[in-house]
């Protein structure tokens, strides 16, 4: 099983003078909302780019009446469609978009979350809100397109105790070898009561699908101090898990690895080469050998370690299953927070991030960049 080590120093690369360029695909106080924020980046099958996004209404705020939104672009995001509601409740709050594609069935399905506009995470981490955090999957069987109504399935992958919960965001993945081949798995994070060996009261959890989305179970969780989270099925088919850290003591991203298809996980552990200012992250699987000539991963965030600084959003990239980060590339100097990754069709790489001059939630931005680009200037090529 491939582990992937904790590098104590990482090959810095500096960054170009110019990044690709960068296409607004969401810009805050238009279209009827106050700001768009959460994105989430998917290629369908047949080539389509999907960005889907919250778009809240009335602030910049996690709580109220929030929208879940998505656009679609045919030409390898040069050009955006209007947006379209996926999912809209009224005043509640309709977000956390994470998307995968079943590579078996065509059909892209979405877990999402809701929770009724007038909590925030405070009130439901302390349970004293109105309602709870709930979960809900919708999918598409004609290229987003159109939408199949929400269907909730908190029952089934919600634990009693557990309070605060997001899906996400990011992308889910499918699994591609082993017992478990065809494996629908999405990652997620909970909150349960903090204690001393626990006082943020975050955890890591995934749930998954083996009947092609047709029901959803609970996976393993992963404790302490992590939340938001993303996975990559490594090339001898652990998973790997990088979450977002709530233990200070170490600026860095948390790790965490499962031999059993995400039942079960293993002890949080760091990686100092992949620094983080307490933001969510993007990592996704790029390539691998074979057909490809080289296993590559790729890892998105705010590379900052200094709390509330999000700012100089980065793409690295691992040849080693994750083990090191030799490549290093800066798409945004500037404020900058969440981000989602995809692979192209014609092996191009992009990114949807949160973006501004001012603050990272001005708008939401689309990268798209190539392996040399990536890797210009680097003794990896």
């Amino acid at each position: 099983m491939l582990l992937p080590a904790v590098c104590a120093t990482a090959v810095a690369v500096p960054p170009a003078p110019a990044g690709p360029p960068v296409t607004d695909v969401y810009v805050s106080g238009t279209g009827g909302y106050h700001t768009y924020r959460i994105p989430a980046l998917l290629a369908t099958p047949k080539g389509t780019l999907l960005a889907f996004c919250e778009g809240r209404k009335n602030s910049r705020s996690d709580t109220g009446d929030i929208d879940l939104l998505v656009k679609r672009s045919t030409d390898g995001g040069k050009t955006w469609s209007a947006p379209v509601v996926v999912w809209d409740d009224g005043a509640n709050t309709c977000g956390n978009p994470c998307p995968v594609v079943d590579q078996t069935t065509g059909v892209i399905w979405l877990p999402l979350t809701w929770n009724h506009g007038l909590d925030n995470e405070s009130q439901i981490k302390k349970n004293t809100g109105r309602d709870t955090r709930r979960v809900l999957v919708t999918h598409s069987d004609d290229d987003s397109r159109t939408w199949a109504q929400p269907r909730e399935i908190t029952a089934t992958v919600k634990r009693p105790e557990w309070r605060w919960y997001a899906t996400g965001p990011g992308v889910g993945i499918q699994l591609t070898q082993g017992p478990r081949k065809g494996r629908l798995l999405i990652p997620c994070d909970h909150s349960v009561e903090p204690s001393e060996s626990d006082p943020s009261g975050y955890n890591s959890h995934v749930f998954f699908s083996d009947d092609h989305g047709q029901s959803w179970q609970l996976g393993g969780a992963v404790s302490p101090a992590v939340n938001e989270c993303q996975v990559v099925e490594l090339r001898d088919g652990t998973l790997l898990l990088n979450m977002r850290n709530y233990d200070r003591s170490k600026t860095t991203r948390a790790l965490a690895t499962s031999a059993d298809g995400g039942a079960t996980w293993s002890a949080v552990r760091h990686d100092p080469a992949l620094v983080e200012p307490i933001c969510q992250a993007s990592f996704l699987r790029y390539t691998v050998q074979p057909p490809d000539d080289r296993d590559r991963l790729l890892f998105a965030n705010p590379a900052q370690a200094e709390p509330g600084r999000r700012r100089e959003m980065t793409v690295r990239l691992s040849y080693d299953e994750g083990r090191t980060w030799p490549v290093r590339r800066l798409l945004w100097e500037g404020p900058a927070a969440y981000s989602a990754l995809a692979v192209l069709p014609d092996g191009r790489a992009a990114c949807l991030f949160e973006a501004g001059e001012k603050h990272p939630y001005e708008r939401i931005t689309f990268a798209c960049f190539d392996h040399d680009w990536l890797t210009k200037g680097t003794a990896h090529p």
